[in-house]
């Protein structure tokens, strides 16, 4: 007994000693300043600009040094994306980019420019998009000619060999009858599609318009589309202005400037729309509140995009993600999204629920876009909003070439220079007022579109209760 009284007294004391350790920690514990009240010197936003140089068949270039590493980093934009794609091939203008990157280029079959790049080390990319089509080169300085030769032909002279063709489509083929297995990425689709009804936008890929793309329609929208007034390119890294503009002039300088620069109209919100359901069965629904917003040279576009912060983009912060989420569970995933483009924008509020509690999530949602227009966002939201999108807009340039490939995005949207200096201090200038002006202008109920995904018999509500709906096939 003894024994045991002595073998446990010195456990007794150390567990004492570390109550007493614990007890200490917490009454010396530092008290942590509240992060919103932390007064701060002001920010000075002032990247370097990069060199501008138009070539004499129109071809602009974009150069800015960066002797950090031994290496060149070049990336282009062109004016060329599916809204700009003929009737009934819509898919073409992916597969096209895709196309050129895989299906050779100048002398070199597909395979071969393959293993060029491989052995030295040097990604090429090529991806054409909605309304234009962007690409990137990356390579040691000591292999650029030769990687920026083949970048250049790929540009201007992709082969389109047959079998890679087919290689594309084949795959595009087997992309989309995957998307019916992944409802979150079936929904965002489908809600692009009924969002921007009437317009061009609204076109999708469809197994039968990839079935019916040839060779010769890849090659006629690269000719249509490619060529030097329509494309930019912005060249970073270790070599001087003279050896890029060299390069450049060398394998583009003799490029003849003919194709065409393209129009789509531009789209509009929809009125009076009704609320578009796709049925799908399972235990989870997408729920989808959107519009059409201001573009980017919009007056508009800096207190939207505060707004957005405040309804789901900013995260934890935000009152879908907070509401729906955090304080209801009613959502795994929710929050919003603006994305200000040329002449116009779009936002979107979402939430991905249970199949059970979708009504329950929609009327939450359409609560949260109501108070808002109706003047019911704090200036302390707006305040903190604010100092967020300032306080993270200085990582839109954390390198050289993030910088060169911005004012390169930005002169082909139309915008002037001074858009992307003026950002920050635009976005600080923003008033209460003008957050509830831009809520009462684009969140009107009569011009949302709302899309919901779900198997219906299981919702926790009809949705005939929110108005008339229109079944997505």
């Amino acid at each position: 007994m003894k024994k045991a009284l002595a073998l446990s007294l010195p456990l007794l004391l150390i567990a004492a000693g570390l109550c007493l350790a614990d007890t200490k920690n917490e009454q010396t514990a530092p008290v942590w300043p509240d992060p919103d009240r932390i007064a701060y010197g002001e920010i000075r936003f002032s990247p370097p600009k990069p060199e501008r140089v138009v070539l004499e068949n129109g071809l602009t270039v974009y150069y800015l040094e960066d002797r950090e590493l031994p290496l060149v980093q070049v990336s282009f934009v062109v004016g060329a994306g599916s809204v700009f794609e003929p009737d009934g091939k819509a898919g073409l203008a992916e597969l096209t980019g895709d196309a050129m990157r895989t299906g050779g280029a100048g002398k070199l079959g597909g395979d071969k420019v393959d293993e060029e790049l491989e052995y030295l080390a040097a990604p090429i990319s090529v991806s054409l998009g909605m309304e234009y089509g962007t690409g990137s080169l990356s390579v040691l300085k000591k292999d650029l000619a030769r990687a920026f030769r083949i970048f250049a032909d790929i540009l201007r002279s992709p082969a389109f060999e047959e079998a890679k063709i087919e290689q594309e489509k084949n795959l595009k083929i087997e992309e989309l009858r995957r998307v019916f297995d992944r409802p979150q990425r079936l929904a965002f689709r489908e809600y692009r599609r009924v969002l921007y009804a009437g317009n061009p936008r609204g076109r999708l890929p469809e197994i039968k318009t990839i079935e019916a793309i040839e060779r010769k329609d890849a090659a006629a929208f690269h000719k249509a589309h490619f060529f030097p007034r329509n494309l930019r390119i912005a060249i970073t890294g270790d070599l001087t202005k003279e050896e890029a503009l060299e390069l450049v002039g060398r394998h583009f300088g003799d490029w003849e400037d003919e194709g065409d620069f393209g129009t789509a109209p531009l789209p509009k919100p929809l009125e009076q729309s009704p609320l578009y359901h796709y049925e799908r069965k399972g235990p989870q629904s997408t729920v989808i509140i959107g519009t059409i917003g201001p573009g980017k040279e919009s007056p508009d576009f800096y207190p939207f995009t505060v707004l957005d912060h405040i309804l789901g983009s900013g995260g934890f912060r935000s009152k879908i993600f907070q509401e729906v989420r955090s304080n209801r569970g009613l959502a795994y995933s929710a929050g919003s999204f603006y994305e200000g483009r040329q002449g116009y924008g779009t936002f979107g509020a979402y939430a991905m629920t249970k199949t059970e509690s979708t009504g329950q999530v929609l009327s939450v949602m359409q609560g949260i876009l109501k108070d808002a227009r109706e003047a019911r966002v704090p200036a302390q939201d707006i305040h903190l909003a604010k100092r967020s999108i300032v306080n993270s807009y200085i990582f839109s340039f954390t390198s050289s070439h993030m910088i060169a490939f911005q004012h390169m995005a930005l002169e082909f949207q139309g915008l002037p220079v001074k858009f992307l200096t003026e950002y920050p201090s635009k976005i600080d200038a923003v008033t209460r007022e003008d957050v509830l002006k831009v809520a009462e202008k684009y969140l009107d109920p009569d011009k949302k579109t709302v899309f919901v995904l779900g198997d219906e018999n299981k919702f926790d509500e009809p949705l005939k209760s929110f108005g008339t709906v229109k079944r997505v096939k």
